[in-house]
């Protein structure tokens, strides 16, 4: 079953079952308005969805037209988002670059920030910065929707409490993450809005990709139009979700709508960092990355961050080549101190 959140006059937008080519949607407000509500009652409210995704399927069921730029985040806000870093590979690559040693316990104990959740970008959104000085990146990202999970919850209990996948594109602020992060305090100013994909699906709808906790398919980031990365996230993925859920749990509740992030998609090429796609590697799902690789072998980074102008795309396909989220695509625009509204 495929969901989306189409744009209304409302902050939390209006529920709606997609096809599974992405074509054709229907409006399901009868049976719950927003994506929340749906999450807030799954166990009623998830098999009439899904008789509505049949019923598409077998042209029973009334439809519209489905155009991924009417599209809200999944959720244009939620209760919670806290976003790992499942694959260790990539935090390996940062410590490396400015010459620091992995601490063994990463490879035990995930990390994990808590992000902003209040706001969400739409997927076709652009990324508005203030000064390209702020070092603008993307992180290409898959992430699940969970239901209610009890504190102290195992890895088990908390793949079972998994309702639905989608693609994130973490947007970070390069430049001001290391000043952050020397106060001892975390991330805050240089993690902005995130962007969800178009649509979001229950784990069965991805079949067999779908194995112990991962998403076993490649993660195609472009930039500018070009192929950037295209890195499995079934692999070198350190801690599956039921890991990290299960870490978010330790010491509280997590209620429906929680939104758990895996952390930047990152594989290693025969034992060592990844290659660019153009070198025959499956290349990077962020730009700092490269930026690390370049440093560890260079001794400075080439490749620069993000500038305005500049336009990043985020997807996944299945075997077939088809779809399976939609697009996340957003270029990079200067912010002028628009009035909220």
């Amino acid at each position: 079953m495929k969901l989306a959140t189409l744009k209304d006059s409302t902050r939390d937008g209006r529920l709606v079952v997609v096809s599974r080519d992405l074509t054709r949607c229907s409006e399901v407000g009868h049976i719950a308005r927003t994506l929340q509500a749906a999450l807030d009652d799954w166990e009623h409210v998830a098999p009439r969805l899904a008789l509505i995704a049949e019923g598409i399927e077998t042209g029973a069921q009334p439809t519209i037209r489905f155009h991924e730029q009417d599209t809200a985040s999944p959720l244009p806000r939620a209760y919670q988002w806290a976003d790992g870093s499942a694959y260790v590979n990539h935090v390996e690559l940062v410590r490396r670059a400015r010459g620091a040693e992995i601490p063994t316990s990463f490879w035990s104990d995930p990390l994990m920030y808590q992000g902003g959740s209040d706001n969400f970008l739409a997927p076709r959104d652009p990324i508005l910065v203030a000064d390209e000085a702020y070092g603008i990146d993307m992180e290409g990202e898959v992430a699940v929707i969970t239901g209610d999970i009890a504190m102290g919850s195992n890895a088990d209990a908390a793949l079972g409490a998994i309702r639905l996948v989608m693609l994130v594109n973490d947007v970070s602020l390069r430049g001001l993450i290391p000043d952050e992060l020397a106060k001892g305090f975390g991330f805050f100013q240089s993690k902005p809005a995130s962007a969800f994909s178009p649509v979001a699906v229950t784990p069965d709808e991805l079949e067999n990709a779908w194995d112990g906790g991962k998403l076993h398919l490649p993660l195609l980031v472009s930039l500018n139009g070009r192929a950037f990365g295209k890195a499995n996230a079934g692999i070198d993925m350190t801690f599956d979700f039921g890991r990290l859920i299960a870490h978010a749990a330790k010491t509280r509740n997590l209620r429906a709508g929680t939104i758990i992030g895996s952390g930047t998609v990152s594989n290693k090429l025969d034992g060592g960092p990844g290659r660019a796609i153009e070198n025959g590697g499956d290349g990077y799902s962020c730009i700092a990355e490269i930026r690390m690789i370049e440093t560890i072998e260079t001794g400075s980074p080439k490749t620069p961050f993000m500038k305005f102008g500049d336009q990043v795309r985020i997807e996944m396909k299945d075997h077939a080549g088809h779809s399976i989220f939609g697009a996340i695509e957003q270029t990079v625009e200067r912010y002028n101190g628009v009035e909220l509204r």
